[in-house]
């Protein structure tokens, strides 16, 4: 088989031409004889008139049949890695957004907490403070209030004997006065 001479030329001599389309010489003389073939002024046969009259010649038709064949196999595979590539970038963007929920639903809790902890800061601080000045407000009573002063001189003046102070056997503490707040939390949380 010649390809290079069907693939390179356009013209053809008879003897080419018979080796190209697999006919032998007598035929194509015949074609030319009869009409069915013509010849350029040089005496050659052109390319388009040989297909014509025989089809493709031979080796081109297969080489062409396997081109063919190569570029759908190649479009196929091209298509089926297009297909794979898009399942997985889609599977991506689908994990790239359940990551973005759970770092934002993270954060919000994150954010919760701060809050949750600034607020028990400022709630024992004002509790605090409260205690503070009750604690101000009982020592200046107990400061100003004469009669605790006088009745202690008049028993150092009039007792030698030991002081006894006599204390209630079990004394219950007082229950903690929490505000309306802590109140909610405590019956929340059930701490008692």
């Amino acid at each position: 088989m010649n390809r290079g001479i069907v693939l390179n030329t356009t013209k053809f001599s008879v003897m080419d031409a018979s080796k190209a389309f697999k006919k032998s010489r007598t035929t194509i003389y015949e074609a030319l004889k009869n009409g069915e073939l013509s010849r350029d002024n040089d005496g050659l046969i052109d390319l388009s008139e040989l297909i014509r009259v025989y089809g493709n010649p031979v080796g081109v038709q297969s080489s062409t049949r396997t081109e063919q064949v190569q570029k759908d196999v190649q479009v196929h595979v091209q298509s089926e890695v297009e297909n794979l590539l898009k399942d997985q970038i889609s599977l991506l963007k689908n994990q790239l957004d359940l990551a973005n929920q759970r770092e934002k639903s993270l954060m919000q809790h994150i954010e919760d907490l701060t809050h949750r902890i600034e607020f028990k800061g400022t709630l024992e601080q004002s509790q605090q403070e409260n205690i503070d000045k009750l604690n101000e407000s009982t020592n200046s009573n107990i400061a100003t209030d004469p009669r605790s002063q006088t009745d202690s001189n008049y028993d150092e003046l009039t007792t030698s004997e030991s002081k006894r102070i006599h204390l209630p056997e079990h004394v219950e503490p007082e229950p903690k006065k929490r505000g309306l707040f802590g109140r909610v939390l405590n019956a929340v949380f059930d701490n008692d």
